[in-house]
């Protein structure tokens, strides 16, 4: 093996993988150790510099950063990394001197982005700051696209939603309210210089069976339904509901109709539990709520007595699996099930009849087969240039994160553009590598491994829940369960540097190791080394940590990183400063920056 290249950010930002894991790439024990020191502002801004909406996301993120935390290789459940995202944002100081300074001379170009979405905020952002004149077309009277229409209040409250909102809108952008783009043409035929696509994936899908157009009154596309909810054009709903569907929407559908007076609510699934879409924690939630989930039950027709919805009729499934993990299903009879109301939450598609495709007035914009933009996966442009897609508009349904950071690629793009560099051209991640040695014996973070199990959030009482459509059911955690679940963090960005010259293979480290993630052995091909470790390293995925030749015997120092819970024994037992515990700072670049880092100093937690 060659020695392990810890030069480039490339190496260490996989070994923190919560941060890996995050599409926006947020340094989450960075903010989390702030959080424990009760810099809750400063915390916020770590987090801010990369999700940009960290109070929503606190909330309703779909949280990819905790299945990839390393807790959960210790023990079985990740720390609540999102629920400490929420406790920076309900705690922060007015952050309004610490937002970027909005230049009074604009550079001259103008930007157009056709939704106030999470994307097309993300995008404004990141360009305000460079001079550019940004304006915002969106077709409803607020702003936050489908973080306002899909998500109820009882999860997402208002004032979180306007205040991340607004501090983007404050910068200066030019926002139309009910203002729907008609046609892209004429858009650019207005002289901007570049316009983003945000429009997200607005159309549900239907559900074409028999019955549909005649009971066409008591049924509803969930995400067309949970708007008018939103804007208050729905307020009430027949005691009878079935949601068809088992996403995360569908959960939502269920719970909000809950609120709006549903007494009997039942959610059907074609499928078995494990093949669900909707997030454990929000399955969770509602079945708390006493919500009915049906399983194994494919939708066959609705079925009406004069002329009026009466229930629907299902096929009754069973599902058996091959060799290869391919499910198949059986019918083993069909069941009525009484109902008022139907909701389809059964998915979601794009949606752009504002993009002209006919041949007169094509703008060389393609589409694939599935009437998608043929998009850049790097640039996230179109096939014209200077129209670029971002977060759903672009590959279809994800989430917010997804969306943040197709926003902030999307910006990058549209600077390039606008300055007539090419697109291709992506700033490069730079990174610090400070040592927290603060002593012979002592570090400037705290290493002791703390065996609390994660901490569970709290709920308002069920009955008090029900009785407003606003009432935010997660209460946050508190202070004592703040401090509990800090400590629950394994600091991985902490990370164990070696430097080979300095070692004198006396193994003091190897026997001090509490995980058994350090081999000193004579050097050889990775697959031949993994199987020599102390602990055969049997994940290839993950990279191991290799060192030069040694001094004394020419052998190699091997860790790895899969095992090591950076607790920094072998820091403190080295007798010769072999090994030292370092802190990353990754430095992510943003449209108009670059990645070099500020050394010997963090360019975020060091403002107080």
């Amino acid at each position: 093996m060659q020695p392990t290249d810890t030069s480039q950010p490339d190496y260490f930002h996989k070994v923190v993988d919560c941060q890996w894991a995050c599409p926006a790439h947020t340094d989450v024990p960075e903010y989390i150790r702030l959080i424990a020191q009760g810099r809750f502002t400063d915390a916020y801004m770590v987090n801010r510099h990369s999700n940009v909406f960290p109070g929503i996301l606190g909330r309703v993120c779909d949280r990819p950063c905790e299945p990839a935390c390393r807790r959960g290789r210790v023990e079985e459940k990740p720390v609540a990394i999102c629920r400490l995202k929420r406790v920076a944002a309900d705690n922060k100081d007015d952050i309004s001197a610490r937002l970027p300074k909005i230049p009074k001379l604009k550079n001259g170009k103008k930007i157009a982005l056709i939704g106030a979405g999470c994307a097309s905020l993300t995008v404004a952002n990141d360009l305000m700051p460079l001079g550019y004149e940004v304006t915002i077309f969106e077709k409803q009277g607020k702003p936050g696209g489908l973080m306002r229409t899909n998500i109820p209040s009882f999860r997402l409250p208002e004032h979180v939603l306007a205040d991340e909102c607004g501090q983007i809108l404050d910068m200066g952008v030019d926002i139309r309210y009910n203002a729907p783009v008609a046609s892209l043409k004429a858009l650019l035929a207005e002289g901007y210089d570049a316009v983003f696509v945000g429009t997200g994936a607005p159309r549900g899908k239907e559900l074409d069976v028999p019955g549909r157009k005649e009971a066409a009154a008591n049924i509803y596309i969930g995400i067309e339904w949970l708007e008018s909810v939103a804007f208050g054009h729905v307020t009430s709903i027949e005691k009878r509901v079935l949601i068809i569907g088992v996403g995360n929407t569908a959960m939502d559908c269920c719970r909000t109709s809950k609120r709006l007076g549903a007494t009997d609510i039942k959610v059907m699934a074609r499928r078995p539990r494990r093949f669900f879409k909707a997030s454990p924690w929000e399955l969770e939630d509602a079945e708390e709520e006493l919500i009915e989930i049906v399983i194994n039950h494919a939708p066959k027709r609705f079925v009406l007595e004069s002329g009026k919805l009466v229930g629907m009729e299902f096929e009754q499934l069973a599902w058996t699996e091959d060799a290869k993990g391919k499910a198949t299903s059986t019918v083993t009879g069909t069941v009525l099930i009484p109902c008022d109301t139907v909701i389809l939450a059964i998915g979601q598609e794009n949606a752009f009849p504002f993009i002209e495709r006919d041949a007169k007035s094509a703008l060389g914009i393609e589409f694939d087969k599935w009437d998608m933009p043929v998009i850049d996966k790097t640039t996230f442009q179109s096939t014209r240039p200077g129209v670029f897609f971002g977060g759903d508009a672009a590959f279809g349904p994800q989430n917010i994160i997804w969306a943040v950071a197709h926003g902030h690629e999307a910006a990058i793009s549209i600077h390039n553009h606008c300055q007539a560099t090419a697109l291709t051209e992506r700033p490069k991640m730079g990174m610090n590598l400070i040592s927290q040695k603060m002593g012979l014996h002592e570090w400037s973070y705290h290493n002791d491994y703390s065996p609390a199990k994660r901490t569970p959030m709290k709920h308002v009482d069920l009955v008090e829940r029900f009785k407003s459509l606003d009432k935010e059911v997660e209460l946050g955690f508190d202070a004592e369960a703040t401090a509990r679940e800090v400590q629950r963090c394994l600091n991985c960005d902490i990370q164990t540097k070696f430097t080979d010259h300095q070692c004198i293979e006396c193994d003091a480290c190897i026997d001090v190791c509490p995980v058994l993630c350090l081999t000193i052995a004579p050097n050889g091909e990775e697959t031949d080394l993994r199987k020599r470790l102390t602990v055969p390293a049997l994940n290839a995925s993950q990279s191991l940590y290799a060192s030069g030749p040694l001094p004394q015997t020419r052998r190699i120092m091997i860790k790895d990183e899969d095992l090591c819970v950076h607790c920094g024994l072998c820091a403190e037992r080295c007798p010769t400063g072999a090994w030292d515990m370092q802190k990353l700072e990754l430095v992510i670049p943003k449209a108009g920056q670059n990645g070099s880092p500020t050394p010997g100093s963090s360019s975020w937690t060091t403002q107080k």
